[in-house]
C-alpha cells in the first residue's frame, strides 16, 4: 500500500514542491497550510509519516508534535521538522522531544526524499518487529489486537500473551513451566489448570483454526505452521 504523508507547510508554493517530489516517490501526500487543521487532521488520520513547518498560524509545529506525542494514536508517527529555523536550541528541542529528523530551508528535494524514504525504512522495520503473522492468524503487539482471517479476534491480554509467545517461536514444544512462569507469571506448578483453561479458550476462539496450537502430551504446547488438513 502507498505510504501517506501528512504536511503541514503554509507556503503553498513550499507545500506543493514537496508533495510533487514525495509523489513522484509513489506516496500519497496531504499538503495542509494551517496548523489546526494539520493537527485535526493528523489525529484523524493517522498517517505514515507527518513533515511539519515549525512557524504556522494557528498552531505552531512544536505544539502539534507535542500533541502528538501526548495521544497514544498519534505518539509513534515518525515525524520530520521542515523549517526555516535552523537554530541548534530549536533542533535540539525538537529532536529531543523525539522528532525522527531535522531539515532547514533552504532544501534540497533530493535530500527531503532520501531522509523521508530513511524514516519510512526505520518504521517500517519497527513495526514488523511489532507484527506477528502466521496463516489467518495475526497480532500487532504494539496495539495488542488480534485478527482472524481479516476479521477482529477478541482475546484477553492473557490470551494474547500466551498466543504471541507461541507464534513466535513455531514448531517448536514450549515447556509448561515456561508458559506458566515466562507468559502468565505463575511462579510455581500448581497453576497447571489455569494454562489449559487458557489454551481451552484461545482454541476455542480461534474456532475452525483450533488445531493450530498442538498438545505435546506430557510436556506442552507449540504453535504449528502446518496444521492438520481439516
Amino acid at each position: 500500500m502507498s505510504k501517506h504523508i501528512i504536511l503541514v507547510e503554509d507556503d503553498e508554493d513550499i507545500a506543493a514542491l514537496v508533495a510533487y517530489n514525495l509523489e513522484r516517490q509513489g506516496w500519497h501526500c496531504t499538503p495542509i497550510h494551517h496548523g489546526t487543521e494539520g493537527w485535526e487532521t493528523i489525529r484523524k488520520e493517522i498517517p505514515d509519516c507527518v513533515i511539519l513547518d515549525m512557524m504556522l498560524p494557528g498552531m505552531d509545529g512544536m505544539q502539534i508534535f507535542k500533541n502528538m506525542k501526548e495521544h497514544r494514536h498519534t505518539a509513534e508517527i515518525p515525524t520530520l521538522f521542515l523549517t526555516a529555523r535552523t537554530e541548534l536550541e530549536t533542533r535540539l528541542e525538537g529532536l529531543q522531544l523525539g522528532a525522527d529528523d531535522y531539515i532547514g530551508k533552504p532544501f534540497s528535494s533530493k535530500e527531503l526524499v532520501l531522509r523521508v524514504r530513511n524514516i519510512l525504512n526505520r518504521a517500517n522495520t519497527g513495526a514488523t518487529r511489532m507484527l506477528i503473522h502466521a496463516g489467518p492468524i495475526c497480532l500487532n503487539k504494539a496495539t495488542l489486537q488480534a485478527t482472524l482471517d481479516g476479521s477482529a479476534l477478541e482475546l484477553t491480554t492473557a490470551e494474547f500473551k500466551l498466543m504471541a509467545y507461541l507464534m513466535e517461536r513455531p514448531d517448536k514444544v514450549q515447556e509448561r513451566y515456561e508458559l506458566q512462569h515466562a507468559v502468565l507469571g505463575y511462579a510455581d506448578t500448581t497453576q497447571t489448570r489455569a494454562l489449559d483453561t487458557h489454551i481451552k479458550r484461545l482454541r476455542q476462539k480461534l474456532g475452525a483454526y483450533a488445531d493450530y496450537i498442538v498438545t505435546e502430551r506430557g510436556v506442552g504446547y507449540y504453535f504449528t505452521t502446518e496444521p492438520p488438513a481439516n
